[in-house]
């Protein structure tokens, strides 16, 4: 299963580090001169880590308050110490030679440079409008004003292509899910199981329509390879979301759709100006692709378990 990820950014701490790490013991300063700000924060056997480079760490934090900030400054830098130390002793064992860590580095930097230029391509695209904010709400009721939290129960069936409608037709019958792992263990089938508790936004976009329409204690199958991932619905509560409440996160998935949109519409353009070769045993990957149904569409539908709130399968 998918998982939803969110990330976070503020610039609180730029300024504020700046003054935090000022160092007064840098140069002599003339009686008169104006005050003079350091621009390097920490020395590491005579490497420089500089302001800038504690700025950019410090970026990845968000929604820190002023005594948070000064605090995350002095332990981000200490972690930059420690990195610089390692990486100095990883020169020194020529580790920064080995073909392994050279591929390593350079798969970074095609990542970086790609993302780079994403960020670039979508950052003048326009915002999503009230009506559009207000379409997706009215279209998305699982995620919103139907929106509910679910208690799941979710179990991974190892088995083999002849007995899977077998293990489906065994949980059609089952009258609650105990029932049916007490049949696994008798078919000495292996099965793991867990349960979790989520929010109709933390569920795949995928499956949220259907998890919606079923009712407590109900399951769902999904087929994957070797395995057959099975979902009960072992209870939930309705907790929906005024538009307003749900504006931030529509705006957000908005925001990144169209971003996914551009990116999409800029690759295309490059690989028609490009020119491309699968070359050996990799030709074929050049060749487009058969258009198949998603594995996950082959489930059964829902049936009815009374499931209890904890099951193991061993």
């Amino acid at each position: 299963m998918q998982k939803m990820s969110r990330v976070g950014f503020s610039a609180l701490a730029i300024p504020l580090v700046i003054a935090v790490l000022a160092v007064s013991g840098c140069g002599d300063k003339k009686e008169g001169d104006a005050k003079v700000v350091s621009q390097v924060a920490a020395k590491v056997n005579g490497d420089e880590i500089s302001v800038q480079q504690l700025d950019f760490e410090l970026s990845k934090l968000s929604n820190l308050s002023p005594d948070q900030a000064k605090q995350a400054a002095n332990q981000v830098l200490k972690s930059m110490v420690d990195q610089q130390l390692m990486t100095q002793k990883a020169i020194t064992d020529k580790l920064d030679s080995d073909p392994l860590v050279m591929q390593a580095i350079e798969a970074s930097r095609r990542q970086i440079l790609a993302q780079a230029l994403i960020k670039k391509m979508t950052a003048n695209h326009a915002k999503p409008s009230e009506a559009e904010l207000a379409d997706y709400y009215a279209k998305n009721p699982a995620l919103f004003a139907e929106r509910r939290i679910y208690r799941l129960q979710e179990i991974n069936v190892q088995v083999k292509p002849e007995n899977v409608e077998r293990i489906k037709a065994e949980l059609q019958k089952a009258k609650n899910l105990g029932d049916f792992i007490a049949w696994l263990k008798a078919e000495n089938i292996p099965a793991r199981a867990g349960q979790s508790t989520k929010t109709a936004e933390q569920l795949p976009l995928e499956i949220l329509p259907r998890l919606h329409a079923m009712k407590d204690g109900q399951a769902m199958t999904f087929a994957a390879p070797g395995a057959l991932n099975i979902l009960v619905v072992a209870g939930s509560q309705t907790q929906p979301l005024t538009q307003e409440q749900a504006k931030p996160m529509i705006e957000r998935y908005l925001d990144n759709a169209k971003k996914r949109e551009i990116a999409e519409v800029e690759l295309k353009k490059l690989k028609e100006a490009a020119k491309i070769e699968y070359l050996g045993e990799y030709a074929d990957a050049g060749k487009p692709a058969d258009v198949k149904a998603e594995p996950t569409a082959a489930a059964a539908a829902p049936s009815v378990l009374a499931a209890p709130a904890a099951t193991e399968a061993k």
